[in-house]
């Protein structure tokens, strides 16, 4: 199981589009192998603030539609992932709380593998990023 991080389908609308044909092939390449992909309710959170902060409301609804096509769950912030992520926040401070809350969220549902732009998740041992 892979969880997909939020840069990805932001990625895939096109926020970068140096970065929408390499994220259009990794998740091609992952959908190819069956592997089961999911993802967690904070990425949909970030895909809301992240387009709305920079005045992009027309990109919200294909970044849902993008993520929402290509996994095959999105797993919920509860309090025990929560817990989690307090937990790693206090023993990886260089973590940013999203992060940790992506983190808290592998732990919870014993997920070692992240598709993500995002190098902080290099410091955690136990999950290993593919980019």
């Amino acid at each position: 199981m892979i969880l997909i991080d939020s840069n990805i389908p932001m990625y895939l609308v096109g926020l970068d589009p140096a970065r929408h044909l390499d994220a259009a092939r990794r998740v091609e390449n992952l959908l190819a192998t069956g592997e089961r992909l999911v993802s967690d309710a904070e990425v949909l959170q970030e895909i809301l603030h992240r387009f709305i902060s920079i005045r992009r409301l027309d990109a919200i609804q294909p970044a849902f539609d993008t993520l929402l096509g290509i996994v095959d769950e999105v797993l919920p912030v509860d309090r025990e992932a929560m817990e989690w992520a307090k937990q790693i926040a206090m023993n990886y401070r260089r973590l940013s709380a999203r992060d940790c809350v992506h983190a808290g969220i592998m732990r919870q549902h014993g997920i070692d593998r992240i598709l993500s732009y995002d190098s902080g998740f290099d410091s955690l041992p136990g999950i290993t990023r593919l980019y």
